[in-house]
């Protein structure tokens, strides 16, 4: 059971928040224990025959186990990657190359590790490349989908489970279930589901889905692969065995162990998370309506049922100042996104928002909560939000 602070003790207000966790969490102090012995003792080359690379080798091969369990795959099923970055590419490259896939679906609203790659691959004419629509608030359009199927079936599809920037949930198992209808290869991208909803593989339809340790507890620079058994696909890294053949070079060894531990943990604690961090993120909806006028709520992510419960993306009203908000947001000690945090340097804006034709004349703000975060570090954020949005607009 993860712990929260009791409410029945007096305790000092925050100084600072971190509500950006869709980026990344903190590391778990138990998933720190259970690599320390990795980085410490248990040194040994997972490839090398001797004692000391058995017994790392073992641990990679509990932690795949693991992780096959957690998702009811088979652990020949499971390849490490660095991440869903790496994973999103493998499945679109290996695909192209290996199963002779020369279409491909995917929408506007994607994380740009799916996007970039699909249109890295049609510039290069691999692959011709369709869209699927969506309305105003991200929702897919699963007809269109169908039909761009029944038009050129023998298609790799890649639509993720949820938004990372609006938190827009999407019926994978419809989707899975059209893909199967037209015997089109389906990858989803689970980099913001894993670890917080159930999945279970044997219940969908997909051939590759993705997921990353950081974003639910555990390690950066370590994620795994869903390769359904039998859907053969050319590794996208060469020059040794490891992976079965699919990935080669060392494993890196104490992320993979901190990988399977942060997912037991989350996937054991489930209910109790989604619980608790549903419940910060009403607190952040009342607030920020009580707060602040004309506030409004980009996607789904202020719908319970239809959004992530962790991601809350908030529409602000229009301000010369407002590209100033996460900058003023970071001086008075509140981490947050404008958007995805992987192109957080480009400042290119939101592709996302802007799929949607939402209003560039209002402020974007996404907050993203972990079982980690306090309803007074909600209730500072949103002061912090409210005192300098006044301050700006006066």
């Amino acid at each position: 059971m993860f712990s929260t602070p009791d409410s029945s003790a007096p305790a000092a207000a925050p100084t600072a928040a971190y509500f950006d966790n869709a980026a990344t969490t903190p590391l778990d102090p138990e998933v720190l224990e259970t690599m320390l012995p990795f980085m410490r003792e248990h040194f040994g080359n997972p490839s090398s025959i001797h004692g000391h690379g058995r017994k790392v080798r073992a641990a990679i091969e509990n932690a795949r186990k693991t992780i096959a369990h957690l998702i009811n795959a088979s652990p020949a099923e499971i390849t490490f990657t660095s991440g869903g970055t790496e994973g999103d590419n493998y499945a679109a490259f290996g695909s192209v190359r290996q199963l002779g896939v020369q279409h491909a679906i995917t929408s506007p609203l994607e994380h740009h590790a799916v996007l970039h790659t699909l249109q890295a691959l049609e510039k290069n004419g691999y692959v011709q490349l369709s869209y699927v629509r969506h309305d105003e608030r991200g929702r897919l359009d699963l007809e269109h989908l169908d039909q761009l199927l029944a038009a050129q079936p023998r298609t790799f599809v890649s639509l993720m489970h949820a938004n990372n920037e609006i938190g827009n949930l999407n019926d994978i198992q419809t989707i899975g279930d059209i893909c199967a209808r037209h015997e089109a290869v389906f990858h989803t991208d689970t980099v913001q589901t894993m670890g917080h909803y159930r999945i279970d593989v044997q219940q969908l339809k997909n051939h590759f889905l993705v997921g990353s340790a950081h974003k639910f507890h555990g390690p950066k620079g370590v994620g795994f692969l869903y390769r359904r058994s039998g859907v053969q696909a050319s590794p996208l890294i060469h020059g040794g065995a490891q992976e079965r053949n699919v990935r080669a070079g060392t494993e890196n060894v104490y992320g993979i162990v901190g990988l399977a531990k942060a997912l037991e943990i989350a996937c054991s604690q489930m209910a109790d998370h989604q619980r608790y961090i549903q419940g910060l993120k009403d607190r952040f909806i009342a607030r920020l309506t009580a707060e602040i006028d004309d506030v409004d709520f980009n996607g789904h992510s202020a719908v319970t049922d239809q959004s992530l419960y962790t991601v809350l993306n908030v529409s602000l009203p229009p301000s010369e100042m407002n590209e100033m908000l996460l900058f003023n947001l970071d001086i008075n000690h509140v981490s947050v996104s404008g958007g995805s945090a992987c192109s957080s340097g480009a400042n290119t804006g939101s592709h996302v928002l802007t799929a949607l034709g939402c209003d560039p004349g209002r402020g974007a703000i996404r907050f993203s909560m972990s079982k980690y975060n306090t309803e007074a570090e909600v209730d500072f954020a949103v002061e912090q939000l409210a005192k300098m949005y006044r301050k700006v607009s006066a």
